[in-house]
């Protein structure tokens, strides 16, 4: 089992940049598919991007592509989501999930661990 606690959200203007951070308690965090998911009001949770256990492989939504970066430090036990030229329509709270599997898995039903989120606000 782990669990995950994110940090980083906050206020920032629209071209702005932050960068999320997720620690999984565990020893066995690298060997977990690590993802970030965002909800914003009134909206159904949406895919962000995952990464691989290894590190090797990652994947994005469209809408995110190009501007954020998913990365791991399976040392630190740690998933980064750095997010640069935000958009008013980023604004959402973001959670990052942790799954066991085969291949990387976009949809957060199958995510079994969640942390409880970070608020990000992007001001236009």
């Amino acid at each position: 089992q782990v669990q995950l606690v994110e940090s980083g959200g906050g206020l920032v203007q629209a071209g702005g940049s932050l960068r999320l951070s997720c620690a999984a308690s565990g020893r066995t965090f690298s060997t977990y598919d690590m993802a970030w998911f965002r909800q914003a009001p009134g909206k159904e949770r949406e895919f962000v991007a995952v990464i691989r256990w290894s590190g090797m492989s990652t994947s994005y939504a469209d809408s995110v592509k190009g501007r954020f970066t998913i990365s791991r430090d399976n040392a630190k036990n740690t998933v980064y989501l750095q997010m640069n030229s935000l958009k008013p329509e980023d604004t959402a709270v973001y959670s990052c999930a942790a799954r066991l599997g085969a291949a990387l898995q976009y949809v957060s039903s199958v995510y079994p661990y969640w942390g409880q989120g970070t608020q990000v606000t992007v001001s236009s």
